[in-house]
């Protein structure tokens, strides 16, 4: 069951929990539990209701998810404030989202237009992830990020546009070999 599912996220990802029952309080529980009734609304076709639903879920949270959007288990939302979650967005399981994030579409094109976030993925506090974009499994993308390319899978992205700094601490490693051979090889002549 994904209330299930959430509320052993919160247990897991927040130190400052001490029992289950605190779980309840969180907005991030309460936002996935309304989404859960929104979605199942707009799978039906009850479009207006299932916006009703989340315009009230996202007065009473603060956290904003289309009803169109798709949520794997374990979703877990910190503090949640300001999170915004677009319709054709997909969050694969065990995901950790925290406040102020925003995961919208560029444009008014039709069709897919929000990000597709793989599974364990951690979005840092007022990170925004734009477009039809993938972000792989285990990916942590900073607080404060601007990500609009694809994010292969255990990457770090951080930054204004993001950048993978995977890729750059590989890069100054070839650099710095490159540079060691070339003395070497001046050494020798």
């Amino acid at each position: 069951m994904k209330i299930k599912s959430t509320v052993n996220a919160i247990k897991q990802n927040d130190p400052a929990i001490r029992s289950t029952s605190e779980a309840w309080l969180y907005p991030g529980l309460w936002a996935v539990i309304y989404h859960k009734f929104a979605g199942w609304l707009y799978r039906r076709g009850r479009f207006f209701l299932a916006r009703l639903v989340s315009q009230w879920a996202r007065r009473r949270t603060g956290i904003e998810i289309h009803p169109g959007a798709t949520i794997g288990r374990g979703l877990f939302i910190d503090h949640g404030a300001g999170v915004v979650i677009g319709e054709t967005c997909v969050i694969g399981d065990n995901v950790l989202i925290y406040h102020g994030v925003t995961l919208g579409g560029t444009g008014k094109t039709s069709g897919k237009r929000h990000p597709t976030v793989g599974e364990g993925a951690i979005i840092g506090a007022g990170a925004i992830v734009l477009g039809d974009i993938k972000i792989g499994a285990g990916t942590k993308i900073g607080a404060g990020a601007l990500v609009i390319k694809d994010v292969p899978d255990g990457s770090t992205v951080v930054g204004e546009p993001s950048r993978n700094t995977q890729f750059e601490t590989s890069m100054r490693s070839e650099i710095a070999a490159l540079k060691e051979q070339m003395e070497y090889m001046k050494s020798c002549s």
